[in-house]
């Protein structure tokens, strides 16, 4: 395969040199290598201002980051021959961390293949292509998958919000085979059906598994209040693991049917009750109810987007959190975890200070989590760390 190639400005190239894999347009020399040449998704050499080849990205010339690397060996393009190596190394990986075949298998960046997301439900995959570099190597990833992993089924859920912005169509489609709506795996010993199909993003969250696993530590015996609790990923397995009582809180109808189905696969469906309504009210109501939590997880969705939604971001995470600690027992634990890549850890603790000082609770984060080894993180990209946990304790002052 022959390639152009785009050559970078002076000194542009020494973040690619120090491990990162982002192009930005304003990176790239336009006078030798206009980006207007190329074409979105085409693959092309990377050079530095003084002509030394940096290797191969994929490119999308409308967009900030118009490349992104996927080889350093300047004659090694993306192709299937590629993508099954990486999928191997990726694999290796988590077949060293988990004894089900129930986890993220492809993690994007920091599994070398950018754009690209693949979880594994046993032999069903389920496979997000984000750019539109990655979208031109559609065939090859599903071919790299079977070849791979041999699979029953490959689902195609390019339906986020991320491709919009790379000029791609939306769709859901089997890739081979045909999944079926609900798909079953197992998480910290406890069972699970996810819907594939029409549920968030792949159909189920692996990214907490290791936060959800300290969670049953402090279960039995207790009472537990699962916020934004999609289909049970915490309060099923705290059900299974002990507690007394579950409240499942959730906007989706469809999700806390399945709450239900999901307890009882374990054995626990006496102990969960569901409310489907919007969490703020909910929490709101429950306190107007005199109702009270030995443990609330809050687990929402991305209240940060994007960096200008970060103040209104912030206030969300402050009002949700206090909402939780004023349905806490005297001596009561709270799950504040956060999915926002803009949010810092260390303002999520400042929040969560700020929260118990207004509501006079004194809190002591016991303990701090973060996304599981499926979920590795790159050193040079830090926008690869995404998932903060804290596990706090709120006692009065």
């Amino acid at each position: 395969m022959s390639l152009q190639t785009l050559r970078l400005r002076p000194k542009a190239d020494k973040r690619l040199r120090g491990g990162h894999l982002w192009i930005y347009s304003n990176e790239v020399d336009t006078q030798k290598s206009p980006l207007k040449q190329f074409q979105s998704g085409e693959q092309v050499v990377v050079q530095s201002a003084d002509g030394k080849a940096l290797g191969v990205a994929y490119l999308n010339p409308n967009n900030l980051i118009c490349g992104r690397l996927v080889s350093r060996n300047a004659s090694q393009a993306l192709d299937r021959s590629l993508l099954v190596h990486r999928i191997n190394v990726a694999l290796s990986l988590r077949e060293r961390c988990f004894d089900q075949p129930c986890y993220r298998l492809v993690y994007g960046d920091s599994d070398g293949l950018p754009g690209l997301v693949v979880d594994r439900f046993g032999d069903v995959l389920v496979v997000q292509i984000s750019t539109a570099g990655m979208e031109a190597q559609r065939q090859a990833v599903v071919e790299a998958l079977e070849q791979v992993l041999k699979p029953s089924a490959i689902l195609l859920r390019n339906d986020g919000k991320m491709r919009a912005a790379e000029g791609l169509e939306s769709y859901v489609e089997d890739a081979l085979g045909q999944a079926p709506e609900l798909v079953p795996l197992e998480e910290n010993g406890t069972q699970f059906l996810a819907p594939v199909r029409e549920g968030q993003k792949t159909g189920w969250f692996y990214d907490h598994r290791m936060n959800r696993a300290r969670l049953q530590h402090y279960s039995r015996g207790k009472r537990v209040l699962d916020v934004f609790s999609y289909i049970g990923g915490w309060g099923v397995q705290a059900a299974f693991a002990g507690a007394t009582s579950v409240t499942c809180v959730d906007a989706s109808a469809s999700a806390v049917d399945l709450v239900h189905q999901n307890a009882a696969l374990n054995g626990c469906e006496e102990k969960i009750e569901t409310l489907q309504g919007d969490a703020f009210e909910a929490l709101k109501q429950l306190k107007e109810d005199s109702q009270r939590f030995d443990i609330v997880v809050v687990d929402p969705p991305a209240f940060i987007q994007k960096r200008k939604d970060l103040r209104n971001g912030e206030q969300a995470y402050s009002r949700i959190n206090q909402l939780a600690m004023r349905l806490l027992e005297r001596d009561g634990l709270l799950v504040s975890a956060s999915c926002s890549m803009h949010l810092q850890r260390e303002r999520l603790v400042d929040l969560i200070r700020a929260g118990s000082r207004a509501l006079d609770r004194q809190a002591q984060i016991i303990e701090q989590g973060g996304q599981g080894p499926d979920h590795p993180v790159h050193p040079a990209i830090p926008e690869t760390e995404y998932i903060k946990s804290m596990l706090v304790r709120v006692t009065p002052a």
